[in-house]
C-alpha cells in the first residue's frame, strides 16, 4: 500500500476536503503538513456539513489518527474553538485521535494584529491575506524567535522567550504607532491555554515512523494550492509556506521516500480568492454562473471567489513543480448546461506565445490566455459514479484535460457528497 500526498494544483479551494475525506476511509493516519487556520475544508457527510481549518479532515472518521505536523503554524485559541465546534457535532477529539507536533510554531494575538495592520495600509497595497497571522508567525519561525508548542511545557523559561519575541515586535509596533505588547500579559495567556494544548503534544515524526514501519497507510493533507506556494506561486500574492508535495516530508518529519503517490486536486474550472493575477478570469454571465452553481465562497473568510475557465498551462506547471502523479478533477457538475467550454492552452505575452506562467508579477498580470473551445453538454453529471453515467461531451472534456496537462485523471468528483466519485485508480494501491 502506498502513502498518499494530497495537494491543490491551482490557487486552493479545489475541493481537497471532500477528496481527503473520501481517501481517509482507506487511510490509518491523516497528517496536515503546512499552513494554519487560513485553510478551509468543507466536508458533507451524510447530510452534515463540517467546516475545518486546522483539524485534519480525517478527524470526522472514527478510528483514524489525525496529526498536525511541525510545518503547520497553530493558533491555540482558534484550535480550541474549532475543537469545541466540531465536538458539538458529535465528533470525538482527544489525545488518542489527534496529535500536535511539539515543534509546531504558535500564532499569537500580536501576529494576527500585525497581519491586519499590514493588510490595511494607507497606500492601499494588499496581498489578500486572511489576516489570521499566518505570515507573521512564519516570519518569526524563520527568524528563530517563535514560541513553539513545546515551550508551553516549560513555564520557567516561557516569559524569557516571550520577551525575546517582543523585543522585535514592540519595535515594529512603535514604528507603526501602536502600543507595545506586555510580556507578562502574553505569557499569562499562554500559561492559561497550555493545559488545553499540551495533552495533544507529541513527537509526531516518531509516531509517523512507527506507523510506517507497521505498514499503516498515511495520508498527507495539504492546504491552499500550488500556485500559492511561497517559491513556486504567483509571488507576492501567495501564502507564507510551501504548499507543494515536497513539504509533506519537511512538514511532518517523514523522509521523501515515504511519499509514494501525489494526488493533485484540480477543479474543472479555475477560481481564486483575494488579490493577484488570474489570466482566465471571467467578468461576464458565465463567470457569475460558475460562482453561483459552484457556491464559490471561501470556507474561512466567506469572501466571494473569482471564477474563470480551466487553465491547463498553469495546472501543467503545478504538476511539474509538485511532482503530481495523478489528479482528482472536482466540480465537473458545475459545468453542466453550458453550451461551450474553453480551456487555456497557452499565453500571449508581448506578442509572443508562451507555455508557462512567468515568474515576474508584472508579466503574470500582463499575459493573455489563448483558448481552445469545446462543445459543452446538456445532460447532468451530478452524482455520477461511473464513466457510463457521463455525457459523451463530458468524457471528451476530461480526456482533453488529461492530454493538455500531461497527467492522468485518477478520480472525478461529481457533487459535494462523499461517495459521488468516479474512481479510475486508487492512489493507495498505486505501485
Amino acid at each position: 500500500m502506498a502513502n498518499v500526498v494530497v495537494v491543490g494544483s491551482q490557487w486552493g479551494d479545489e475541493g481537497k476536503g471532500k477528496i481527503v475525506d473520501w481517501l481517509s476511509n482507506r487511510a490509518d493516519v491523516v497528517a496536515r503538513f503546512q499552513g494554519g487556520h487560513n485553510a478551509g475544508h468543507t466536508l458533507v457527510v451524510d447530510g452534515t456539513t463540517y467546516k475545518l481549518s486546522l483539524l485534519p479532515s480525517g478527524i470526522v472518521r472514527g478510528g483514524k489518527l489525525s496529526i498536525i505536523g511541525n510545518g503547520v503554524v497553530l493558533d491555540p485559541w482558534a484550535f480550541l474553538d474549532e475543537v469545541k465546534r466540531i465536538k458539538a457535532q458529535g465528533v470525538t477529539i482527544d489525545a488518542e485521535s489527534l496529535q500536535i507536533s511539539e515543534s509546531a510554531a504558535l500564532i499569537l494575538p500580536i501576529h494576527s494584529e500585525l497581519d491586519g495592520i499590514r493588510e490595511n495600509r494607507a497606500d492601499g497595497v494588499k496581498i489578500g491575506t486572511t489576516k489570521r497571522g499566518i505570515g507573521p508567525a512564519y516570519e518569526d519561525k524563520v527568524a528563530r524567535r517563535a514560541i513553539r508548542v513545546c515551550d508551553l511545557a516549560d513555564p520557567k523559561h516561557l516569559q524569557a522567550r516571550v520577551e525575546n519575541l517582543l523585543h522585535h515586535h514592540n519595535a515594529l509596533r512603535r514604528g507603526l504607532g501602536k502600543p507595545e505588547s506586555d510580556a507578562g500579559e502574553l505569557t499569562q495567556k499562554l500559561l492559561d491555554v497550555a493545559p488545553h494544548i499540551l495533552p495533544f503534544m507529541a513527537p509526531v515524526w516518531h509516531t509517523l515512523d512507527e506507523a510506517s514501519r507497521a505498514e499503516k497507510r498515511i495520508l498527507f493533507e495539504g492546504a491552499q494550492g500550488t500556485m500559492l506556494d511561497i517559491d513556486h506561486g504567483t509571488y507576492p500574492f501567495v501564502t507564507s509556506s510551501n504548499t507543494i508535495a515536497g513539504q509533506a516530508a519537511a512538514g511532518t518529519g517523514m523522509g521523501p521516500g515515504s511519499l509514494n503517490y501525489v494526488l493533485g486536486i484540480t477543479k474543472a474550472y479555475t477560481t481564486r480568492v483575494g488579490e493577484g493575477p488570474f489570466p482566465t478570469e471571467l467578468f461576464d454571465d458565465v463567470g457569475q454562473r460558475l460562482g453561483e452553481r459552484g457556491h464559490e465562497f471561501g470556507t474561512v473568510t466567506g469572501r466571494k471567489r473569482r471564477c474563470g475557465w480551466f487553465d491547463a498551462v498553469m495546472v501543467k506547471q503545478a504538476i511539474i513543480t509538485g511532482g503530481i502523479t495523478g489528479i482528482a478533477l472536482t466540480k465537473l457538475d458545475v459545468l453542466d448546461g453550458l453550451p461551450e467550454l474553453k480551456i487555456c492552452v497557452g499565453y500571449r505575452l508581448d506578442g509572443k506565445i508562451i507555455k508557462r506562467l512567468p515568474a515576474g508579477a508584472a508579466n503574470q498580470a500582463a499575459v493573455e490566455p489563448i483558448y481552445e473551445t469545446m462543445e459543452g453538454w446538456q445532460g447532468s453529471t451530478r452524482g455520477a459514479r461511473s464513466w457510463a453515467d457521463l455525457p459523451a461531451e463530458a468524457v471528451k472534456y476530461v480526456r482533453r484535460v488529461e492530454e493538455l496537462i500531461g497527467c492522468p485523471v485518477s478520480m472525478v468528483s461529481t457533487s459535494p457528497e462523499r461517495e459521488d466519485v468516479i474512481l479510475m485508480r486508487d492512489p493507495f494501491k498505486a505501485s
